[in-house]
This record gives structure tokens, sequence and C-alpha cells, in this order.
């Protein structure tokens, strides 16, 4: 939604970047009593950090199905608050954000399994250790008994940042909207076999996105012509 991104205390007169801190509360005074001031413009991107400390602690003492539960909710918090607009700016698809959808989903689903195997457990674990610096794992590290909801974390994720694209650019003109109607169309194809695809087929969405994120942020033209491709 679009905001006004510095806010002034009505009571000391101290000004501050709501963009950065996402609070009406003075950091000066205390007040709550502030008001906005300057122009606005579009903002998705909340001020918050993926951080999985609290829950890798407790890996030694916790079930898997704990395990999966704890890091299943940390992540949804954070995808909750997390976009990829700020000030008016469209920001970079990237890989914590990914890696926070597909904990969400693949916490939820080993959370509620009776059984869940070495490999599946393993990549929990992977997930875990890796998300919140900004890592993930690769679509050929992802076991089969994991493909549902590695793919609907895509799915999901790429919808999200089609949606923040379209809020910056909306008329992006034909060649951007012949590739958000192509990830639009894979995504919906990935949602109606249930998540259920092969790992590398549901990247090539992210890799579009990304290669749209580069024409739109430096006209490359090739990034273009190879987001094209890709899907």
């Amino acid at each position: 939604m679009e905001i006004r991104g510095e806010r002034e205390c009505t009571d000391c007169g101290e000004r501050w970047s709501y963009y950065e801190t996402g609070e009406i509360q003075c950091p000066a005074c205390g007040s709550v009593r502030s008001v906005g001031v300057g122009g606005r413009a579009e903002h998705t991107d909340g001020p918050v950090e993926l951080d999985l400390t609290g829950v890798r602690k407790t890996v030694d003492t916790a079930t898997t199905a704990e395990l999966a539960e704890q890091a299943s909710e940390e992540a949804a918090t954070y995808v909750r608050r997390a976009g990829f607009v700020h000030a008016g700016s469209l920001e970079r698809f990237d890989d914590t954000y990914l890696a926070a959808v597909e904990l969400r989903r693949v916490g939820a689903e080993l959370a509620r399994r009776m059984r869940v195997d070495d490999a599946e457990e393993l990549y929990l674990l992977e997930l875990l250790r890796t998300a919140d610096s900004g890592d993930r794992p690769g679509p050929e590290a992802v076991p089969t008994g994991l493909h549902t909801p590695r793919g609907l974390a895509v799915a999901a994720a790429a919808d999200a940042y089609a949606s923040d694209i379209r809020r910056v650019h909306d008329d992006p003109g034909r060649a951007v909207s012949r590739v958000l109607s192509g990830v639009r169309a894979e995504r919906k194809r990935i949602e109606a076999l249930d998540g259920d695809v092969d790992p590398e087929r549901a990247e090539r969405v992210v890799r579009a996105l990304r290669e749209l994120y580069a024409y739109l942020g430096a006209d490359d033209e090739a990034a273009l012509a190879r987001a094209q491709e890709r899907l």
C-alpha cells in the first residue's frame, strides 16, 4: 500500500523513517502521537528479519514433529511481514524469503506426519541451518517426499513477488506482461498438481522472476529474453 515514509512526533517534533522502523511511536520521547509527513510511496517491506537461532537451540531436545512445528511458525511470522517493495522501489526475489516460505510448508507437512524418513529430516535440518543466512537448497537436494511443499512454496512466493512487481509497475508494457502471464500460468499448473512437480521445473519460475527484476532495474534486454525463454 502507499504510505508516507517519514513521521513526525506531535509532542517533541522528532522525525524518523517509517520505512525503516515500521513504528508510529517516537524513538526520542516514546509518544505514540505522530503524523505522516512528505509524499506517499508503495511499501510492502516490513522491518522484519528471519532469525531461527531459538529454534536451532532445540534441535537436540525436541522431537522431529516439535522442531518442524516451531520452524514453521517462526518462518510464518517472517513471511507475514516481509515484502518486496521498499519506499517505492522493487527489491530482489531473495533466497531468504523463498527459504522461509518453504520452511513454513515443509515444517507444517512434517509436523503432521506419522513417519518422517531420514532424507526428509535431514532436509528440514538443512533448511533450518541455512534459511536465515540467505541460503537455500537447490532443486537437486529436495527429497521426493518433499516435492509437494517445495512446489507450493515456490508458487506462493512467486505469486507474492509478481503482485509486488505490479504495485511498482502498474503498466509494465507488453513484454513484461507476457512474462508475468507466463509466471501466473506456471504457478497455476503447480497448484493444480498440488505442488508435486519436479523441483527443477518449479525453479524456472524463480529464475524467470529474477531475470525480470534485472530487466526492470537495469533495462537489461538480454535478461528479459532469458525470462521469456525460461517460461
